[in-house]
């Protein structure tokens, strides 16, 4: 590399190029580009002895990396594909930025929607994943259709009409995947795919006195280097199987007993600062709701919450652990929002709320049952066909996503800084992202 006055030069795919040792440190010294100013790499240098450096690559593509280096800002020309240009941010490693540049930190109130996406297996999809890059999952029957984070769609991952149940990232190119056990055979429990190629990695095994038991699992959970599960055994065996994320084996499994309620459980969620796996039993498959806090160091429930014998109606559909960790929050059928205090030692009551019946309109076709999220102090909520959005320590009412096609909504996930909704017609799915403050 020769730098004159703190100029580089490159000629990339036969065009020159010209800049400083300045703007290639904005690149950071993990990509290609600001590895050229450490002493130690020795870039090839141009075939006939020039003073600049020659990179076989795409030169159109170059000069927008080389703007966002120097500006922050990306600019790119209709003429340049933008899976070309996410292709050569890769090999120079410059995607964060890319990243960076194209949406901002993620800001329920700030969200605007910028893709869809139509599923190609017929039917609706029933569930939804991002993964921690800004990819998803969509499971549909025996089938988990895979988008990286550019939602160039990947290899289907198949189960061999096997019912999945529930997936999971365990990394950007890691998916865990439970599936109903198939009758007449050993088939089912959760395995370990790549999120690149669909090919299957690990399969998961429960095992009890030294016996491999066959078993179907249901809902996921993650936290503290381990996996969770929901399980369920041929003879209608409970419990909660727990698996370590690098090494695949089983570390621990609860098993349902004659104080808890667990049964299939519908929801998994760590809670670390507690040390305790919050398990939640919903309506409608069972009559009555059960939500309870799981201490494996102690081997039992050391928080629960039932609705058996309330007076009310209502019945909770879905729930989610606040992030400090203190409340969980819950909605019914009437997409009404309560709280619960995980303070109280006996699990206490609901403190119901009716600010979701403020943005009721006009209804869908399909209903689908709410769900829950939280994100950055925020609260999600599913709400037919549209998502609001709850701020500040009131939880109020501060925005409401919605969009005219697609149908009512049957699940929504937030990571990578997206947020994915995946709508009941065609299994179409819809990406949200928070541009950056200086695009507002």
């Amino acid at each position: 590399m020769e730098v004159r006055r703190d100029r580089v030069r490159f000629n990339v795919g036969g065009k020159l190029f010209e800049t400083t040792a300045t703007t290639l440190a904005n690149a950071g010294r993990d990509s290609m580009l600001g590895a050229l100013l450490d002493d130690n790499w020795d870039p090839v240098r141009s075939p006939a002895g020039d003073d600049h450096h020659f990179i076989d690559r795409n030169p159109d593509c170059f000069s927008v990396l080389l703007d966002l280096l120097r500006t922050g800002e990306l600019h790119v020309s209709p003429t340049i594909p933008e899976r070309l240009l996410y292709r050569e941010a890769a090999f120079y490693g410059l995607l964060d930025h890319v990243r960076a540049a194209k949406f901002g930190p993620f800001d329920g109130n700030r969200l605007r929607l910028a893709a869809s996406v139509s599923g190609r297996a017929p039917g609706d999809g029933t569930a939804v994943r991002a993964s921690p890059d800004g990819g998803c999952c969509v499971a549909h029957g025996s089938m988990v259709h895979v988008y990286d984070w550019t939602l160039e769609e990947r290899p289907p991952i198949s189960l061999d009409y096997q019912r999945v149940n529930d997936a999971g990232y365990v990394s950007s190119d890691r998916i865990v995947i439970t599936a109903r056990e198939r009758l007449g055979s050993r088939d089912g429990g959760m395995g370990l795919f790549s999120a690149s190629d669909g090919r299957p990695r690990h399969k998961f095994e429960v095992a009890h006195e030294g016996e491999t038991k066959s078993f179907t699992a249901g809902a996921l959970g993650f936290g503290a280097r381990r996996i969770f599960a929901s399980c369920k055994g041929r003879c209608n065996e409970y419990g909660v199987g727990v698996w370590d994320q690098l090494t695949g084996r089983q570390s621990d499994f609860f098993y349902e007993s004659a104080n808890c309620s667990l049964g299939d459980a519908d929801r998994l969620q760590w809670l670390g600062a507690r040390e305790c796996l919050m398990v939640s039993t919903l309506f409608p498959k069972t009559d009555n709701c059960f939500i309870g806090l799981l201490d494996f160091r102690v081997k039992g429930v050391v928080w629960s919450w039932c609705d058996a014998g309330a007076l009310d109606e209502k019945r909770v559909l879905d729930a989610v652990a606040m992030e400090d960790e203190s409340s969980v929050c819950v909605v019914n059928q009437f997409d009404d929002l309560g709280f619960l205090d995980l303070r109280s030692g006996g699990g206490g009551g609901v403190r119901w709320s009716s600010r979701s019946r403020l943005m009721k309109g006009r209804m869908p076709d399909e209903l689908c049952y709410p769900k829950l999220r939280v994100r950055g102090g925020q609260l999600f909520s599913s709400m037919n066909d549209s998502i609001s959005v709850f701020s500040g320590h009131e939880w109020v009412l501060t925005s409401r996503l919605r969009r005219s096609y697609g149908g009512s909504i049957c699940d929504f996930s937030i990571g990578g800084d997206r947020l994915f909704v995946l709508h009941s017609e065609e299994n179409v799915f819809d990406v949200w992202e928070t541009p950056p403050l200086r695009m507002v």
